[in-house]
């Protein structure tokens, strides 16, 4: 009887245990340390909360060389705004914040359709880890490598880089009132991609946000 006790003691234990030690939807200090982050440099909050989370599983995982840098693109925002931002991690900085395309299939001037798949020349939401510079048909660009399986894993058979293009520039907004729009490609302005390539290459965190329910759902590295 008291052997049938003690069992019934432990498992209890153990069940409460388990209960109250299921993970949150961030990681304990993510959150208010990213809320700051986000008033500090004035990024979307769900944007930065996401990322942040995303970076610290990534850099705990050891797939991230180059830690100081986190980049967001935020396409919760108009293609006729500056929604690409680089920030430094160690200083609690803002690098730069400029331009970024988004897919043509995506949308006009907000990116509301996003696809992993081949030949649909729309952008894929999710983490990327920076590779290497290589110079291709858009000049310098920037590998990427989606890591989020069904999200953006297919990111290297679609050819999906960072580039720099004409029609990301403040004319193209004057004239059409939006971006032009790539294949699928963050491309940035054509001023800016080699100081953007210098400072992000070499296994850095890249996140592309979209309040798309799709992904918030199926994302691993957010849940």
């Amino acid at each position: 009887m008291k052997k049938q006790l003690v069992l019934i003691l432990l498992l209890s234990f153990i069940t409460f245990q388990s209960y109250t030690n299921k993970p949150e939807f961030s990681p304990k200090g993510t959150e208010p340390a990213a809320m700051t982050l986000s008033e500090k440099l004035n990024i979307n909050s769900q944007a930065v909360m996401l990322a942040v989370n995303g970076y610290n599983k990534l850099k705990e995982q050891g797939r991230l060389t180059n830690q100081r840098y986190l980049t967001i693109a935020d396409f919760s925002k108009p293609s006729s705004e500056e929604r690409l931002y680089i920030i430094d991690m160690e200083q609690q900085e803002m690098v730069l914040q400029t331009l970024v395309a988004h897919g043509r299939n995506s949308g006009t001037l907000f990116a509301k359709h996003f696809s992993n798949r081949n030949s649909s020349n729309q952008s894929s939401l999710g983490f990327y880890i920076t590779g290497k510079p290589y110079s291709g048909k858009h000049g310098k660009s920037l590998i990427l490598q989606g890591v989020e399986p069904g999200i953006n894993d297919q990111a290297k058979d679609r050819a999906i880089v960072l580039h720099g293009a004409e029609y990301v520039s403040n004319n193209a907004i004057r004239q059409m009132g939006y971006l032009g729009r790539s294949l699928g490609c963050p491309a940035v302005p054509n001023h800016l991609v080699k100081n953007i390539i210098e400072t992000i290459q070499g296994e850095s965190c890249l996140f592309i946000y979209a309040p798309d329910q799709q992904y918030l759902n199926h994302s691993q590295l957010i849940n």
